[in-house]
């Protein structure tokens, strides 16, 4: 196989990133500049500050990823780039420098969507992995059952109607005041918890559908919270964390394999910042071993934003023909099968 190098950049969010990657699964470099620490001050991500922040690194951050990759820009097939979905501003800071870098070296410029590069994340570390697959995304921002139907053809088959898993996850956190970002923390504070002290609720809809509702749990809890504090009843945050944790997961785990047995696959791919979480591991890997599925996560560093991934989605673009023009705009709304 011909080698081809993807130099790729991401900034949807709090992530400033760039890598290298060759044939879409070898990663040789990956650099990622994190926000956390500013934004943790905040108690989330203040778009304003995110935007600036990138623009003081992203210069830096592309030219620590060639030099890791013992790299040069002329070495590089293409350019890669996230444009959408995410914080428009932020999405403005890595494609309008990638753009000014696939002009001035004239090389391809490869436009990418946000949510195929956590699924791409399981090319880079499942080298044999090839569709079709279910994958279940699932973070801050996006929770979404696909069926991977080849490489660059999504069926979106479930998502959220409301809050993302990660955006209940943030919302529970600060009310019980744990700080940001939620997931680790509430997914650290569960296991000191018993998952069964309360019973909130899990959406379940009429119609037969793979969507996913996460407000009426996260509304669930606050009023928990309240009623408690009216009441003066202490609260054992532990428990609140583990029955919280535990109606997400469920849900999550329900659907993905009711959508397994519909499509008759046998591999479940997860993505996003969320399939770090613990408590969702092992509900599925436990579940893929009682009925003979597969369950496939990327390591940790992979699982939440970067750039690798985003280097592997437009490596399978690029090898298709589909690369992007110079006047390519930022799309914070950006769905996972347009453009």
């Amino acid at each position: 196989m011909e080698k081809k190098l993807i130099l790729s950049i991401e900034s949807s969010c709090d992530e400033t990133s760039a890598a290298v990657i060759e044939n879409g699964r070898i990663v040789l470099s990956n650099i990622i500049a994190t926000q956390i620490d500013t934004h943790k001050k905040f108690g989330g991500v203040v778009p304003e500050v995110a935007s600036r922040m990138h623009i003081e690194v992203i210069d830096k951050v592309v030219k620590e990823a060639l030099d890791e990759a013992n790299v040069t820009l002329e070495d590089i097939d293409a350019i890669g780039v996230t444009y959408g979905p995410g914080l428009v501003g932020a999405l403005l800071v890595g494609l309008q420098y990638a753009k000014g870098l696939a002009y001035a070296a004239n090389k391809p410029l490869i436009g990418v969507n946000h949510i195929e590069g956590h699924i791409c994340a399981n090319f880079i570390q499942h080298k044999d992995l090839k569709p079709p697959f279910v994958s279940l995304v699932v973070s801050g921002g996006h929770t979404f059952i696909v069926h991977v139907k080849d490489y660059g053809k999504y069926e979106v088959l479930g998502q959220t109607r409301d809050d993302a898993a990660g955006e209940a996850y943030d919302k529970v956190a600060r009310a019980l005041g744990l700080g940001y970002p939620g997931g680790p923390k509430i997914d650290k504070l569960a296991k000191e918890g018993n998952p069964n002290a309360i019973e909130f609720p899990r959406a379940r809809f009429h119609e037969e559908t793979l969507d996913f509702s996460f407000s009426g749990l996260k509304s669930a809890v606050l009023n928990y919270l309240n009623k408690c504090s009216m009441q003066n009843i202490e609260v054992n945050k532990a428990d609140v964390a583990a029955s919280f944790q535990k109606a997400v997961v469920e849900v999550l785990r329900d659907n993905v394999f009711l959508t397994i047995k519909n499509k008759e696959l046998d591999n479940i791919a997860i993505a996003g910042g969320v399939a770090a979480n613990s408590a969702l591991r092992d509900a599925l890997i436990s579940e893929g071993e009682k009925v003979g599925v597969q369950i496939l996560f990327p390591e940790l560093k992979l699982c939440t934003d970067n750039a690798a991934m985003i280097g592997s989605a437009a490596y399978f673009r690029f090898i298709n023909s589909k690369s992007s023009s110079l006047d390519l705009n930022a799309k914070p709304n950006l769905k996972l099968n347009e453009g």
